[in-house]
């Protein structure tokens, strides 16, 4: 068992112990082993969805992604869930990154949440990755201007049906497509304070639900997050029957996600979800991969032509020395001598 961390208060220190005694149902440990291939690729699309409140007002965007893909040349499945907006006109957002294997493990994932405010922000990161048999968990809390880090491990054996911020999204659609819920599916998550809590889904049955000017038939999920000190959490969601999300709303909150048009029609329409790559991971590695391999790619050109640097010193003296209106031209006359020093191009006439 983990020590606790240093400095943490006892109720803390306590709690984090007593979430070694919190264990997921057998029957969710049964629902994560069930999940078959051919429904994670069911699963494979881009949902995108308003956030508006009770007034109607548009509030911001909320959309989730998931895709194949392969991290450290491991074949896993990729989820981006981000959520943008404002409170009260202060910006917020939340973005959740995760790979995941096919039976929902949590390989590595990111996330971050914000809520930007004149005299108090808020930006909270949570990393977390799979390594040596054991979740390492990586925290940074910033409210105003002092900032607080934490860092804990778990070992996997603690964390048998683990539900983290991004696998809860893959979770969800899998469930809506099986439009069943097992009884008593209760599974283990991580609360604010990196604590083990409990995580329990229950069925809310079907109902209809008005999307772009159709009524159509949507499955409804009900999600309870347990907490240490405060009162748990209840999202409820309603999917269409293709999995696609159709409302999402927090219990208790004046704000609702809600979809505006049937997938269908979203197709047809070519509607593009923004795409924040710099939120990414994956797409975020391959870019500063490619720059350094382009930096050092150019750098060795350099040093194979230092001609290169002179002439472009010498321009810059003299350009600067002259001072020319039109530097086109000044910059045409300089380099024009340099033309004849060009090898000549080869005939092309036959002898």
């Amino acid at each position: 068992m983990e020590a606790p961390l240093e400095d943490e208060p006892l109720a803390g220190a306590l709690a984090r112990i007593e979430g070694y005694k919190l264990a997921a149902s057998d029957s969710a440990l049964t629902f994560l082993s069930s999940i078959e291939p051919a429904e994670l690729l069911k699963c494979v699309f881009s949902d995108s969805l308003v956030t508006v409140s009770e007034s109607g007002r548009d509030l911001g965007k909320f959309s989730v992604t998931v895709e194949f893909a392969r991290r450290h040349h491991q074949p896993c499945v990729l989820l981006h869930a981000q959520s943008q907006g404002a409170i009260d006109d202060s910006p917020c957002g939340t973005t959740v990154t995760a790979y995941l294997t096919t039976d929902l493990e949590v390989l590595e994932e990111d996330f971050h949440e914000y809520i930007k405010l004149e005299d108090n922000s808020l930006d909270r990161r949570c990393h977390m990755v799979l390594h040596d048999g054991q979740m390492v968990i990586d925290k940074v809390t910033t409210v105003g201007g002092e900032t607080t880090k934490e860092s804990i491990c778990y070992p996997m054996s603690a964390l048998r049906g683990l539900v983290t911020e991004g696998s809860n999204f893959l979770l969800m659609r899998l469930i809506a497509l099986r439009k069943r819920v097992p009884e008593n599916m209760t599974f283990i998550s991580f609360n604010h304070g990196l604590h083990i809590i409990h995580n329990t889904f229950s069925k809310l049955g079907l109902k209809q639900l008005e999307v772009g000017g159709e009524t159509v038939e949507v499955f409804g999920l009900e999600r309870i997050v347990d907490s240490v000190e405060d009162s748990p959490s209840t999202w409820q969601c309603y999917f269409l029957a293709d999995g696609h999300l159709a409302s999402r709303l927090q219990v208790g909150s004046p704000v609702t996600m809600k979809l505006l048009q049937l997938p269908s029609h979203i197709e047809k329409g070519f509607a593009k979800i923004p795409l924040v790559w710099e939120e990414d991971m994956q797409m975020c590695s391959k870019f500063l991969d490619r720059k350094e391999e382009l930096k050092a790619d150019h750098a060795s050109y350099l040093r194979q032509h230092p001609e290169i640097r002179a002439l472009i010193s010498d321009f810059l003296q003299f350009l600067l020395l002259r001072k020319p209106d039109d530097i086109f031209q000044f910059a045409r006359d300089y380099f024009i001598p340099f033309a004849s020093r060009r090898p000549p191009k080869p005939s092309l006439e036959t002898p």
